[in-house]
């Protein structure tokens, strides 16, 4: 079987992949994750995914690769990774008391199977096919105080999460209701990857 290679070193959605007994390997990739003018938080998340698995595409053109990229939302606004404490802080204070959304972009490209397929592509590197989807879950946060946001951000576990959290960390402790997939809000929507790669005889 033409093996899974996740573009991503994220440790979340390794775990989530691993506990549902899907095989894979990882390549990393460095893709700049910046938002186009005019651009909706759906079509810049499905975009990140798509450019990050065409940059491992393109170096092993026989395998399935899966791109992903996770982004919170509130009031329009898109939050990333904080960029230090202070900002950190300052989307905490955003999610505080309200509910928000987790759009997950997923992007599985496979390999071109027929000569006919690569003949058609004139030997470019171009996958097989380009299967671009995502997944939305509705959040809701506790209200949290100063002390709340300043005790999470000691722990470190706000700083490299979309949105300054974990709902499977410490956090957990402030998320009383959600609407979705669950396995989203961590970082990869692992039903609709499976069936994704189900349809692509990818498994």
């Amino acid at each position: 079987m033409t093996a899974l290679i996740l573009a991503s070193a994220s440790p979340r959605r390794q775990e989530v992949l691993r506990n549902a007994g899907i095989e894979f390997t990882v390549q990393p990739t460095n893709i700049p994750e910046v938002r186009r003018d005019g651009e909706t938080p759906k079509v810049f998340a499905e975009r990140l995914a798509r450019e990050k698995a065409l940059a491992i595409f393109r170096r092993q053109t026989d395998a399935f690769v899966l791109g992903a990229d996770t982004i919170v939302v509130v009031d329009s606004e898109i939050l990333g990774k904080p960029r230090d404490a202070d900002d950190a802080a300052r989307m905490l204070r955003l999610l505080s008391g309200r509910s928000h959304q987790v759009i997950t972009g997923v992007c599985l490209l496979g390999p071109q199977k027929t000569r006919q397929q690569k003949s058609m592509a004139g030997g470019q590197s171009v996958p097989g096919f380009e299967d671009i989807r995502s997944e939305t879950t509705q959040v809701t946060m506790c209200s949290l105080t100063a002390d709340d946001i300043r005790s999470y951000l000691t722990t470190g576990e706000p700083m490299d999460k979309a949105g300054a959290y974990a709902i499977q960390g410490i956090a957990s402790r402030w998320i009383p209701r959600i609407e979705g997939d669950y396995f989203n809000v961590v970082g990869l929507p692992v039903s609709l990857v499976y069936r994704m790669m189900r349809e692509h005889n990818a498994i």
